[in-house]
């Protein structure tokens, strides 16, 4: 496949990060024939380790299509980072906006010029104990539903074995495989013209993240958890829990005191 609009800085990059990469890192990758040649269209990615998204962006760069991954706004006003997130095409989110399709409109202009934007759809690092996809967020159906475009579904697994999650050195020995598997499209037809509810990118995020997770299940070869991880609802039982277990400890001093 050819390589186009890689430009200078995204060769740069390629230069400095995959030696590196390729010392670290056996290769295990699957499914890039679902990797559309041509128009824009979104991959939506799991995310388990800080060193993730330098594989994969490995991974796609093979593809002779480059991600483009949104960053914080902020990251793009100056200096080398600055420039470097510019001259590589990355993609800034305007948290700061309030509408929300606003803020994703440097992502849709990216799709509909014919690039590739890579989207976390949890939009953090997993926080699922085994590591499964968790809850997603709606950026990247919103995005999909206001572009039309192919949704790529991608799952990968072995990085976070040389970076885990949250850890602040690598373990190098033995030398880690990094398996990747894209999917075909997600299939998004029913959500078009319909109003684009919250209740509505729930339900179309949801359908990415099964088809993110089925591909994670065939990487692991084991089932993931009927429920999804949900960081929103754990801090909620996170609370209660703490609230109980005060109400129990005062009791037990007021019982003492009397």
């Amino acid at each position: 496949m050819p390589r186009r609009r890689i430009g200078f800085w995204y060769r740069f990059a390629a230069v400095l990060c995959k030696p590196p990469l390729v010392i670290l890192i056996k290769r295990d990758w699957h499914g890039m024939e679902h990797i559309p040649a041509e128009g824009g269209f979104i991959t939506a990615v799991n995310h388990n380790s800080h060193a993730d998204p330098f594989a994969y962006a490995h991974y796609q760069y093979n593809t002779g299509r480059v991600p483009r991954f949104l960053a914080k706004s902020g990251l793009f006003k100056k200096g080398f980072v600055g420039a470097a997130m510019r001259g590589t095409g990355q993609i800034p989110v305007y948290r700061e906006t309030t509408d929300a399709l606003s803020a994703f409109r440097a992502a849709i202009e990216a799709v509909e010029r014919g690039e590739c934007v890579a989207f976390y759809p949890e939009g953090t690092l997993t926080r699922d104990p085994e590591l499964w996809p968790m809850i997603g967020k709606t950026g990247a159906a919103r995005v999909a539903l206001t572009t039309r475009c192919p949704v790529i579904p991608v799952a990968q697994w072995g990085v976070n074995e040389l970076l885990p999650p949250y850890a602040k050195k690598p373990n190098l020995r033995p030398r880690k495989t990094h398996h990747v598997l894209a999917g075909p499209p997600v299939d998004l037809t029913r959500f078009y013209d319909q109003e684009m509810t919250p209740e509505l990118l729930k339900e179309a995020t949801e359908v990415i993240m099964a088809a993110i997770t089925r591909q994670l299940e065939e990487i692991r070869g084991e089932k993931a958890p009927a429920t999804r991880y949900d960081p929103r609802r754990e801090r909620i039982e996170q609370r209660r829990r703490t609230q109980a277990q005060g109400h129990g400890k005062a009791g037990q001093e007021e019982g003492q005191s009397t």
